[in-house]
């Protein structure tokens, strides 16, 4: 299976975490509970990672947990460790390979904190370190590049997220809404392709996003990195605004995402004034279009928490047609390979 096809799997992922995930969940969530979990930690790498900040958020505001992301090294390399109680610790890998993150487990296992992990190899030594291993049911992805994983990942964040939470009916229905949402965005594959040959030059760029969809701007601007060779930089559409706008030369690139919800002007009125003041050249990531920007749609019709399960799709077909507008093989990155082994 190739890159294309595995893009194209997600829908069916979704729908298979939503059917069979519930019975793995439980027990964890009822450990959660009786434990009296106060925060959560992730360990996690590359996409992972973005799946991590993406945690931050749905944990945070589905069940008001705080959310750290691990230092591995400090478990892995300095033999120094954070103390860990009344916490919740969660591994995330899609190989469940990774030394680091392993480490992590294992130290919070040894301090008597409550364990989890999510990785596509339920035989992973990742998995067999953990209390609660939450299989992502995605498949093999043969692919270098992650993408069934990375919304396998955030789907399963998700469903967490509910089951920590008030466990209301209506985030249950939105969750239920996803694989169709998934299915809907594949269908842009002819305009995303227009849209990367139109863009066949894109070197450098900045990739805006804020809120939930932090986590898709670091990934997109990883798979661009991945797969097209962009010298692509992710920053909170915040952030970006207390000292990275100075690095933007006139007519850079900026790469913007804006879903429905609180954030969405804020970041709207951003692009304007980059394109007024530094005449940016914009693609906006959204379902409608902003005013001399180019616009990559997505189909924005889920609750805001749950909008980095399908914009990130589009950015998936985008950076995946570019790097063909480009003449690059994406099965064959060049310097890299599918687990990474860090310690």
């Amino acid at each position: 299976m190739g890159l294309s096809e595995e893009i194209g799997a997600q829908p069916v992922i979704a729908a298979r975490l939503l059917r069979e995930l519930p019975a793995d969940l439980a027990p964890l969530a009822a450990a959660a509970r009786e434990r009296g979990i106060r925060y959560v930690v992730i360990a996690a790498r590359g996409s992972s990672d973005h799946a991590a900040i993406y945690a931050q958020y749905a944990l945070g505001a589905l069940a008001r947990l705080p959310v750290a992301l691990a230092t591995p090294s400090l478990f892995s390399r300095y033999a120094t460790p954070p103390r860990l109680e009344g916490a919740l610790v969660i591994g995330i890998s899609q190989s469940g390979q990774s030394p680091d993150v392993v480490a992590v487990i294992e130290e919070a296992r040894h301090q008597g904190a409550l364990t989890a992990a999510m990785t596509n190899d339920p035989s992973s030594p990742l998995a067999i370190a953990t209390e609660h291993p939450l299989d992502l049911r995605a498949g093999a992805e043969e692919s270098v590049a992650a993408t069934k994983t990375y919304t396998a990942e955030l789907m399963v964040i998700a469903m967490l997220a509910v089951a920590l939470g008030d466990d209301s009916g209506s985030d249950h229905e939105a969750l239920a809404m996803v694989p169709d949402a998934q299915s809907a965005a594949l269908e842009l594959s002819d305009r995303v392709a227009a849209l990367a040959d139109a863009h066949a030059g894109l070197v450098d760029c900045a990739v805006l996003g804020r809120g939930f969809n932090l986590a898709t701007s670091f990934e997109w601007a990883l798979k661009l990195k991945e797969l097209a060779y962009v010298r692509a930089q992710a920053y909170s559409s915040a952030d970006f605004q207390h000292g990275p706008v100075a690095s933007l030369a006139p007519g850079g690139d900026i790469l913007a995402i804006v879903a429905r919800g609180p954030l969405a002007a804020d970041i709207a009125e951003l692009v304007a004034r980059l394109r007024s003041e530094r005449r940016a050249r914009v693609l906006v990531l959204g379902e409608d279009p902003l005013p001399g920007a180019d616009h990559l749609p997505f189909p924005d019709t889920l609750p805001e928490w749950l909008s980095p399960l399908v914009d990130i799709i589009p950015a998936q077909l985008f950076t995946a047609a570019l790097a063909r507008a480009k003449g690059l093989d994406v099965e064959r990155p060049r310097g890299l390979k599918k687990v990474t082994l860090t310690s």
